[in-house]
């Protein structure tokens, strides 16, 4: 799978130091108080177990999963939601992980639902954040690393359903997508 790549653009080592910044600002943060993490899944999966094995506070976890590629190497503006409940976040400090901003739609749309549930406060958090126009304003509260608009898999990133294993980050060679 390596040769897929273009290039690597963040090792595991890497990859792990950020986490630990995070972590330590995502403690700060909520220093004496129970958080509430509802990680996006599939592709925020790596980020959020080595995440929060950094974070030394207690925690509740949930998951949504919706989707917005949908098989495209672009976003749609089209958001679906896979479970049909909103999980309890009534009250609580709540924190979004996902593994990449992109258009802003999907974090959007997921920031939009869970403030109907009346959480005393949401913040977002995201492995990668890309340097573009955003068809949805979203400010993450936590970055991981700002990356250029390229195509990335590895880390729990995918393109159809494969790279999630790699354990860096990496450019897919643009003729894959083309061959997609």
């Amino acid at each position: 799978m390596r040769g897929d790549l273009e290039r690597v653009l963040f090792d595991e080592p890497a990859i792990h130091r950020r986490l630990d910044d995070i972590a330590a600002l995502v403690s700060s943060d909520y220093r004496d108080r129970e958080l509430t993490v509802i990680a996006v899944l599939h592709g925020s999966l790596m980020f959020v177990a080595d995440l929060l094995r950094r974070i030394p506070l207690p925690l509740k976890l949930d998951c949504v999963s919706v989707a917005s590629y949908h098989g495209r190497v672009q976003s749609s503006s089209e958001v679906a939601f896979k479970e049909v409940t909103v999980p309890d976040v009534v009250g609580r400090d709540v924190l979004i992980l996902d593994d990449i901003l992109d258009s802003g739609h999907t974090l959007a749309a997921i920031r939009e639902t869970l403030e109907t549930a009346k959480p005393r406060s949401i913040r977002v958090c995201v492995l990668l954040s890309k340097k573009k126009q955003r068809a949805r304003e979203v400010t993450p509260d936590y970055v991981g690393f700002e990356i250029e608009d390229e195509f990335v898999v590895g880390y729990g990133l995918d393109f159809r359903e494969r790279y999630r294993n790699l354990p860096y980050i990496g450019v897919l060679r643009k003729e894959l997508l083309e061959d997609g």
